[in-house]
């Protein structure tokens, strides 16, 4: 199943963001198809074991609206947690002239970087050294603490696409890289949540970034260096992981900052991020107002 967050950019301008299920070219509206169940992203999360049933008989139904005909916005709008791990495809680690890292590296993306799936990326005024990464995201389904690896398929909802947009300059200003990944916008994701049953094994995923038409990243999710198990297996170790935790899983080679000389993003470029199965984001850089 799809699950995308949306709101609609004519007829019912008064409505607030809203979760919808994904149905072809369509959307059938959750809050108007069943009042009962909860509307938003991390409460349809949090519900799931009881609700699930029920939105999968919605499923079945005609869509409410065309998705042309709506804004979507990023699946989890306001998730409590952001997570993303550094250095984990080999190829990506040689072209930043690094080791092999022997722990994972983690950082973290702050909730004013989250962005929709065909939003605008800014270029911001502090910086012209703005780069992609194009990534998997995991997409937390319940609350949980020192998951084994074998557990740790269960604790995962869903996955999407993502762009770990990193402001070169600032984020190797220090060794802890949390400002240079967390400018506003850079951590668009979606453009939905596809749930873990349909997407299966999420080490077999091809991964794409295009750069206006240009390819400059092609691998697979076979290629991470710590997979997805691992890493919520790690994270559970160190904090609580709750329902609609957001998980930035790795970028594979062809970044803009390991080019000779750099290719840094500039206003009115368009950036692509494709991952099979899961959908594309597709923005637009734009300089901050």
């Amino acid at each position: 199943m799809k699950l995308a967050t949306f709101v609609c950019d004519r007829s019912d301008s008064g409505a607030g963001p809203r979760a919808g299920i994904v149905s072809g070219d369509g959307l059938i509206d959750i809050a108007r198809a069943a009042p009962g169940l909860p509307s938003d992203m991390i409460g349809l999360i949090e519900a799931w074991p009881d609700v699930e049933p029920e939105l999968r008989r919605l499923a079945t139904a005609a869509p409410h609206v065309k998705l042309a005909d709506v804004r979507l916005l990023a699946p989890v709008p306001k998730p409590q947690k952001i997570m993303a791990i550094g250095l984990n495809y080999a190829d990506h680690i040689e072209e930043s002239g690094q080791q092999k890292p022997e722990r994972q590296i983690w950082f973290s993306k702050l909730a004013n970087a989250v962005n929709g799936p065909f939003d605008d990326i800014q270029i911001p005024k502090a910086s012209t050294a703005v780069d992609y990464e194009a990534e998997l995201v995991a997409v937390v389904g319940r609350r949980c603490r020192h998951v084994s690896k074998a557990e740790a398929p269960g604790a995962i909802f869903g996955y999407a696409c993502g762009n770990d947009v990193s402001v070169r300059d600032w984020q190797f200003h220090t060794p802890q890289w949390i400002l240079g990944k967390s400018f506003d916008t850079h951590a668009p994701f979606g453009p939905w949540i596809v749930t873990a049953d349909e997407v299966g094994d999420p080490h077999a995923l091809g991964i794409r970034c295009f750069v206006n038409g240009e390819k400059r990243q092609d691998s697979n999710t076979c290629n991470l260096v710590f997979d997805v198990f691992d890493q919520v297996a790690l994270l559970s170790q160190a904090m609580t992981l709750m329902p609609g935790d957001v998980i930035f899983t790795g970028t594979p080679g062809g970044v803009g900052f390991a080019a000779k000389p750099p290719r840094f993003l500039t206003a009115g470029d368009t950036v692509r991020v494709e991952i099979d199965r899961l959908g594309a984001l597709e923005a637009r850089m734009a300089a901050e107002a």
